[in-house]
């Protein structure tokens, strides 16, 4: 089997166990395509802001982009582009060892987004991908929980 072709395979069955049990408040769906077909190599999800933290009430759209290589090497996961957080690229790419140094082929859809959801309230200023952002964070925490809360009214449910 190719390499793409163990990719859609193991993505399927992601689909398939996300179908049956997911986390509360999380989305994850391949890209439907204008012709109706399914594109398992993109999926469009969303986190919701954890309770209790600046994140609460924010459901926050995410693009995960799976490689055809796929589960050896892991997907490119994107917030909108401009996103504020400390781990977060001016492109919206998530800078986290899960999705980097970190990656097992066995993490899943779930593992990785409830890894992101997690790293909302827990950034890591030793590895920023934002310097105004990460600075702001380390020298203003007031300044920046506010532009969090202030990020979470602009993702509100649309349940």
């Amino acid at each position: 089997m190719a390499s793409g072709g163990i990719a859609r395979s193991r993505l399927a069955e992601e689909r398939k166990t996300w179908r049956r049990s997911h986390p509360h408040g999380f989305v994850a769906k391949p890209e439907t395509l204008p012709d109706g077909s399914v594109n398992l190599l993109v999926w469009k999800c969303v986190v919701p802001g954890k309770e209790g933290t600046d994140w609460e009430g924010g459901y926050f759209p995410l693009t995960l982009n799976f490689p055809e290589d796929y589960p050896s090497n892991p997907p490119v996961c994107k917030f909108p582009a401009g996103f504020f957080h400390v781990n977060v690229y001016p492109t919206g790419a998530v800078c986290l060892s899960i999705l980097s140094s970190a990656w097992k082929a066995s993490i899943t859809v779930s593992q990785i987004l409830i890894g992101i959801q997690e790293l909302l309230d827990n950034p890591n200023p030793a590895s920023p991908a934002q310097d105004p952002c990460c600075r702001l964070y380390k020298k203003n925490k007031h300044a920046y929980k506010d532009r969090v809360r202030q990020q979470a009214k602009q993702y509100p449910s649309l349940l």
